[in-house]
């Protein structure tokens, strides 16, 4: 009732939401329309071994020097601040994050961080059965996978490198060495792979997996445009006409996906609905660019640097302080798909 007789005061924002809520909830990491950021993706490196079409621009990328990149140091640091303040899940990120040599290194002093329940990593899967016993020892709870098609031929037509083979190795690694489930991220395009859609609901009959079907979206240099995306209901009808007793589950309210599984399969499949249906009332998320910039959202333009407080000697308060103004400044939702893809952002590989 509190928040409602707020909205009907019509009291300004984000000092009087904290006034009422004094949960023990970080101040800093609560935005004006309150929102609890308990959720922080790290990314550890700009490169990428694979090219993949809708992420990297076919030219290529401008790479930050190394020296402008947040070191393991710097990234831990700003770790155990976000985690002081109620950051429970590390997500690690690239560019391909697995390609940095010291990723093993940086779960392990993640993994002592008190407080901090789940360190996950986002990976296209060609370096992770080679990594992954030693990334499981050092403290990884939780795999992401991306695998857009599940024919070879064509995986190297959309990544632009071969590879396919080992992705599917990795996969299967996760799933013997105990993962539940193992997260695996596919890229809906019209035109590309939108008819694999039930081979891959196939893939969760007999292994553990997550396959989430995620809406095609725009970023600089991918070339978006509406005809490519297949929206979650066209998806849903395509699955349910082969599968009708397919079942709705419940979900967490900051998951970013709606889940369903075929009754009797080991796994489940999702839908990332970032463009038919955005979940932004839900957000709870923060990202950190490998360049050291704090963005409050994937398709805001707006970034704050907190590499260069870092390194300009910027004492725990100020950082947080800049940390909780970043926060603040959060819009309600993002622009919309139609004005989105008209925006200046970075290309994908560089979030």
């Amino acid at each position: 009732t509190g928040l409602f007789l707020l909205q009907e005061l019509q009291i300004p924002g984000r000092g009087r939401f904290l006034l009422e809520h004094a949960a023990p909830f970080s101040p800093f990491l609560t935005d004006s329309f309150g929102r609890q950021h308990n959720y922080l993706r790290i990314s550890l490196t700009e490169k990428c071994n694979l090219r993949c079409q809708y992420c990297m621009p076919e030219e290529g990328v401008k790479l930050t020097p190394k020296s402008e990149l947040l070191t393991a140091q710097e990234i831990i640091t700003l770790a155990r601040l976000f985690v002081k303040e109620g950051v429970e899940k590390i997500r690690l990120t690239g560019g391909e994050p697995l390609i940095r040599p010291d990723v093993v290194d940086i779960v392990g002093q993640l993994y002592k961080l008190e407080g901090l329940k789940t360190i996950a990593v986002t990976t296209n899967g060609i370096n992770l059965t080679r990594l992954l016993p030693r990334l499981k020892e050092a403290g990884l709870n939780a795999i992401n996978i991306s695998l857009d098609t599940l024919v070879p031929a064509k995986f190297e037509f959309i990544v632009r490198r071969k590879g396919f083979h080992k992705v599917m190795e990795g996969i299967h690694k996760a799933t013997e060495l105990g993962y539940r489930p193992v997260k695996v991220n596919c890229v809906v395009m019209r035109g590309l792979n939108e008819d694999e859609l039930l081979d891959f609901v196939d893939f969760t009959k007999d292994l553990p997996l997550d396959v989430r079907f995620i809406e095609y979206m725009p970023f600089d240099g991918n070339k978006w445009n509406f005809k490519k995306m297949v929206s979650y209901k066209e998806m849903l009808d395509t699955i349910k006409q082969r599968w009708p007793e397919l079942e709705r589950l419940p979900c967490e309210t900051s998951s970013t996906a709606k889940s369903y599984k075929v009754p009797h399969f080991q796994g489940q499949i999702s839908f990332i609905t970032s463009m038919s249906e955005h979940f932004c009332g839900s957000c709870n998320r923060l990202r950190i660019t490998a360049d050291g910039n704090l963005k409050v959202c994937l398709f805001g333009n707006s970034e704050v640097s907190l590499r260069d407080h870092l390194r300009s000697g910027a004492s725990e308060e100020e950082l947080v302080q800049i940390i909780g103004a970043a926060v603040g400044r959060k819009k309600k939702q993002h622009a919309g798909m139609f004005n989105i893809s008209q925006m200046k952002n970075r290309p994908m590989i560089l979030i």
